[in-house]
């Protein structure tokens, strides 16, 4: 079954301290093109954290999310206490009768009076940080799996649509030949000459199966069948499909140059507005 490669998937767990949330978008990309935005403290697993969507997402333009918010009394910024002690040190030398809490709230603005110390990472942290990644992404390939059935209804309508007017083409088909050797023969009785019957009929049948379209209904038809079968199979599938939405394109491109008759080439146009609208949705499919 097709997956597609738009999605969403979120997930979250609150640990004794803080909330995490991770989040998944994801939209069509030729390959995988991933974004991350993460707390700096977490940077160091970034390239673990890499592969794991990349195994789990193969392609798409994917925008990452960890989100971090603090629930206890947990901080990294601290009061760095010999420099704020150095400050209010130098205030009072020039205000002697200043209020300490004055000098303190004074001191605390000053440069260098917080410092934030660099969080180490907790590998127990981590690891249940791993499983909330791993749900969110169990969540957007559910999510990739529901609009890849609503694209696999679309392909089916679209290709019966194709194979129904390809049929009404051949339906139109005599009517089309015998339209060929009525206007080949009026051009000859125009003449007014003598012409060989033989030689005629031999001509008549050459221009005519170069104008016979029985080869490309052949091959259209098997592409129109092989697509429907690449649809249903396990592996990501979109660039095979792409593939075969060529081959298609040129097997109509073709019974199009070769039908010279009015109705048959209206049918070709609504085939080549199938095709098109198929070519759109392809690019959707992993």
């Amino acid at each position: 079954m097709i997956q597609s490669m738009t999605g969403f998937g979120k997930a979250s767990l609150q640990l004794p301290t803080k909330k995490i949330t991770v989040e998944l978008k994801s939209l069509n990309s030729k390959g995988l093109d991933l974004n991350t935005r993460m707390p700096s403290v977490y940077r160091e697993m970034e390239l673990g954290l890499r592969n794991q969507i990349a195994q789990s997402l193969e392609r798409g333009k994917v925008d990452f999310s960890l989100y971090i918010e603090v629930t206890g009394e947990e901080t990294s910024t601290k009061v760095n206490a010999p420099i704020v002690k150095a400050y209010i040190k130098q205030m009072r030398d020039i205000l002697p009768d200043a209020d300490n809490t004055e000098l303190m709230k004074m001191a605390v603005r000053m440069p260098d009076a917080l410092k934030t110390e660099r969080d180490e990472i907790d590998e127990n942290e981590w690891k249940q940080i791993q499983s909330v990644i791993d749900e969110a992404l169990t969540n957007i390939n559910s999510f990739r799996v529901s609009e890849g059935q609503s694209l696999e209804k679309e392909f089916k309508l679209r290709i019966d649509n194709i194979r129904s007017y390809m049929d009404q083409a051949l339906v139109l088909d005599p009517e089309r030949v015998q339209n060929i050797k009525d206007k080949l023969q009026t051009a000859i009785d125009e003449l007014k000459v003598n012409v060989d019957t033989n030689r005629f009929e031999q001509e008549l049948i050459y221009y005519l199966e170069k104008l016979d379209i029985t080869e490309e209904k052949v091959r259209l038809g098997n592409h129109l069948d092989y697509f429907m079968e690449t649809i249903k199979g396990t592996e990501a599938n979109g660039r095979k499909l792409g593939f075969i939405t060529q081959e298609m394109g040129r097997e109509i491109n073709t019974m199009g140059s070769k039908s010279n008759h009015a109705e048959m080439q209206k049918l070709v146009v609504q085939m080549k507005d199938e095709l098109e609208k198929i070519k759109e949705q392809v690019l959707n499919v992993l």
